[in-house]
């Protein structure tokens, strides 16, 4: 079996190929859609360049108590509760049958399932449909259960947690479940879903099955215009790879609130993005409000079905992230805050990384900045191209001087004019 593991700051084959993760957000995939459109799906998200897909076996939006597509419940009932200990299997399109069909379908597209036993209702009903149905026996039973199922599966990565805080006797049914996961699967990667503005260094940094941290900076203003600097936080608080699970999604309105008048858009999608790539991440997660929770039947806060969204913009651009970040020597890429003169503040804050002989500058809404050209040492001058993140192609406007500072103006100005500086030191 070929695994993916962890290597330094960043994920990578076995073979040492490197990985970048770039998720989408389909958490009620196996709850919602039917074969026929789950192939639809996966055939969209992997000509977008997506290699991961986030979704929930036991999902938020009634995922114990009401059927899926086929009509099917995951679990049997026991005192008239949804049982974890005890997984509906009965029948050729069970419930399980149909998340087997999932999970082989992402395979055929080369696409990982990053596999949520349950989302964090079922363990801690702070809000959220529920029922609260774990305890640390169950969650322990479960996991080992879960875990043997998809243990020979190649395209398995787990996500523990599910959107809720952990208080003392949630982390210890989390653990439980984890205990269960590791006993049964030696060979996937382990990582958690936090609360919004939040992340999992807060809630988990001491578990030795973390394998790497994620964040939800969500969507509200609070982290979502400084989401590069939480993932510097994370850097910080741990040796282990870490990104963003849950930015800012394409459709969701803004906050929340529909009476807002706004919707994040694809430019939102592209800064959450950028900056946090540039803050030296292992992956980026994108998401569309409509697609997560596969909306069938549309109003006023979900506006669109899940169909009409899979080719809007943010996730047709999202994929030239990873070939950017694929493009030159991957493991050395490091976040260089010293290679800008001086910042801007808030929604037009720049972020930059340095790898060996190259360096990226974002800026996300074009305005001019002056760039320190001397961190490239021995280097005898610089190539400089503007990289647009809309189309994903790059030209070469200038070659610089490997020394002193210099002023350069992206091609356009203005929300929805981000760009990517790209140096290269000529030796």
């Amino acid at each position: 079996m070929r695994k993916l593991t962890v290597k330094g700051r960043y994920l990578a084959w076995d073979n040492g190929k490197p990985f970048f993760y770039l998720g989408d957000t389909a958490w009620e995939i196996f709850h919602r859609l039917n074969r026929e459109e789950v192939e639809k799906y996966f055939e969209c998200r992997s000509r977008q360049g997506f290699n991961a897909v986030q979704s929930v076996a036991l999902a938020e939006l009634c995922g114990v108590t009401v059927p899926n597509a086929y009509g099917k419940l995951p679990l049997h009932f026991t005192n008239e509760l949804p049982d974890p200990a005890k997984p509906d299997i009965d029948g050729e399109y069970s419930y399980w049958d149909h998340v087997d069909f999932v999970i082989e379908t992402a395979a055929k597209y080369k696409m990982f399932i990053v596999l949520l036993p349950t989302w964090g209702d079922k363990i801690n009903k702070c809000w959220g449909q529920g029922p609260v149905i774990f305890n640390e026996d169950n969650a322990y039973t479960y996991g080992k259960w879960i875990a043997q199922r998809y243990a020979d599966k190649e395209n398995i990565i787990w996500m523990l947690g599910g959107d809720r805080q952990l208080e003392p006797r949630h982390r210890a049914i989390i653990d439980a479940m984890a205990k269960g996961i590791k006993e049964m699967d030696k060979n996937h990667l382990i990582t958690f879903h936090p609360p919004g503005n939040s992340d999992s260094t807060k809630w988990v940094n001491d578990a030795e099955y973390i394998d790497f941290h994620t964040s939800q900076t969500g969507h509200t203003p609070e982290q979502s215009y400084e989401s590069d600097k939480v993932m510097l936080e994370m850097s910080r608080a741990s040796e282990k790879p870490y990104m963003n699970s849950e930015p800012r999604y394409e459709d969701n309105p803004a906050c929340f609130n529909t009476k807002l008048g706004y919707c994040w858009d694809a430019d939102d999608v592209r800064q959450n993005a950028y900056w946090d790539m540039l803050s030296g991440t292992c992956g980026h997660t994108y998401g569309n409000h409509c697609v997560w929770s596969m909306t069938k039947e549309t109003d006023t806060y979900f506006p669109y079905t899940w169909e009409e969204v899979l080719e809007r913009d943010g996730a047709n651009q999202i994929g030239y992230l990873k070939k950017l970040r694929l493009s030159r020597d991957f493991f050395s890429l490091r976040n260089a805050p010293e290679l800008i003169a001086e910042n801007y503040e808030g929604m037009g804050h720049m972020n930059a990384a340095k790898g060996n002989d190259y360096g990226y500058i974002y800026s996300p809404l074009g305005v001019p900045f002056t760039v320190n050209l001397g961190v490239f040492e021995n280097a005898g001058s610089i190539r400089a191209s503007w990289f647009d993140p809309r189309t994903g192609k790059s030209k070469i406007f200038a070659i610089l001087p490997a020394y002193g500072k210099t002023l350069l103006a992206p091609p356009t100005q203005g929300k929805g004019c981000d760009w990517v500086l790209i140096l290269e030191a000529m030796i």
